[in-house]
């Protein structure tokens, strides 16, 4: 019995010996500690993912139904966002996720240039603007349903600050030359403060009609006042849409007190001196800061109007009369009435038909008012100048 007790502890010391003996090899090896399996050669310790990140997974796949952002920690967050689908319903994510990498994502999948910069470096901002001036623009009057638009502007509105329209659409009623209805809308956009409009419709080919080109009155009435009910606008541009005197008194109407307009601009367009006399009545009675009236058709009496409300104003810095018919009747009185403004910085005046005579009169200008910064006469027949003009240290001249 001793002797089988002996033997059994003996056996059992030499399996120790053994087993110590396999690990030191183990670890010369380099090898101690690994786990094999014989039946699944690829098998790993990773094979089930950490549990944080199917909770993840999973919330991004049901973000829909139970979209959880805020709550997260900043980490598990922009995993999220990085992740989450750019077609996600609007009335979901437009206030729940804030600018950032989602809205780029939703971005770029839309459009191949996006430049953010153009939108204050906000991507949310560049997302909204882009879709609804694109909704607008494929905007079919009698066709298209209105409260798909006005459904995105309720989750948008206040990422909404410049609107850029490069066409709108005709109905297809041949009898109808109204566009879009921009009384609907802007009254609803409570953040909006630059408004480019071009009435036209791109591509037309072999379809061609003039009214593509040109705002109807009707049209011109909404638009106005649609203006006027918009209190946060400060820009208007409203350019190549053929407006005429009667448009121009129409939209002036109603442009007359608005609180926050400071830049007009209504360059290419038809313009004449009724429709000048009418926007010089805005410069006696607005805070406007940039005026545009680039390729018109204004002349003297026009251009005398704009000079006597030029004489009372204090807030205009620029004046654009550039390629209307200007002569020296018009652009000698801007001159006289640039002796009593003391605002205006820079005045354009090229391209018109004035001549020497008005060089003269504003060489006068120059020696007294020390406010103006550039004054243009280029493209027009001015003859041989008076020295004081040419060296005056504010005057800008080109010759053609």
């Amino acid at each position: 019995m001793d002797n089988l007790e002996v033997g059994t502890e003996g056996s059992a010391l030499q399996d120790s010996a053994a087993i110590k003996l396999d690990k030191d090899k183990l670890k010369a090896s380099g090898k101690c500690g690994e786990m094999r399996s014989i039946s699944d050669p690829c098998w790993t310790q990773e094979l089930m993912p950490p549990l944080s990140n199917l909770c993840l997974q999973s919330i991004v796949s049901n973000f829909e139904e139970n979209p959880i952002v805020e709550q997260l920690r900043p980490g598990e967050k922009d995993f999220i966002l990085k992740h989450l689908f750019t077609d996600l319903p609007l009335h979901m994510t437009a206030n729940l996720i804030s600018d950032g990498v989602y809205w780029r994502r939703c971005c770029e999948r839309q459009w191949d240039l996006c430049d953010v910069s153009d939108y204050g470096h906000s991507w949310k901002r560049m997302f909204f603007e882009r879709r609804l001036e694109s909704m607008i623009e494929l905007f079919i009057p009698d066709a298209s349903d209105p409260e798909v638009i006005l459904d995105m502007v309720q989750h948008c509105r206040d990422y909404i600050k410049r609107l850029s329209i490069s066409q709108l659409l005709l109905s297809d009623n041949e009898s109808s030359a109204d566009h879009f209805d921009f009384g609907i809308l802007l009254d609803k956009l409570t953040s909006l403060e630059e408004l480019h409009l071009i009435y036209r419709v791109k591509k037309c080919g072999m379809n061609f009609e003039w009214k593509m080109l040109e705002m109807s009155d009707r049209d011109c009435e909404s638009l106005a006042k649609a203006i006027e009910s918009c209190k946060t606008l400060k820009r208007l541009r409203l350019q190549l849409s053929n407006i005429d005197d009667n448009q121009c008194h129409l939209l002036v109407k109603y442009l007359l007190d608005h609180p926050s307009l400071r830049e007009l601009d209504f360059s290419h367009n038809l313009i004449s001196d009724g429709g000048a006399k009418a926007i010089a009545e805005l410069l006696t009675r607005s805070k406007l800061e940039i005026l545009n009236l680039f390729d018109n058709d204004i002349r003297d009496k026009g251009a005398k109007a704009i000079a006597q409300a030029l004489s009372e104003n204090s807030t205009l810095l620029s004046l654009n009369l550039r390629l209307n018919r200007v002569k020296d009747e018009g652009g000698q009185a801007i001159s006289e009435a640039l002796l009593k403004n003391n605002t205006l910085h820079h005045l354009h005046l090229g391209a018109n038909k004035v001549t020497g005579p008005t060089a003269v009169a504003l060489s006068e200008v120059l020696a007294q008012n020390n406010i103006l910064r550039s004054i243009n006469l280029s493209c027009n027949n001015l003859g041989e100048l008076n020295e004081a003009v040419v060296k005056h240290p504010s005057f800008r001249l080109s010759l053609c």
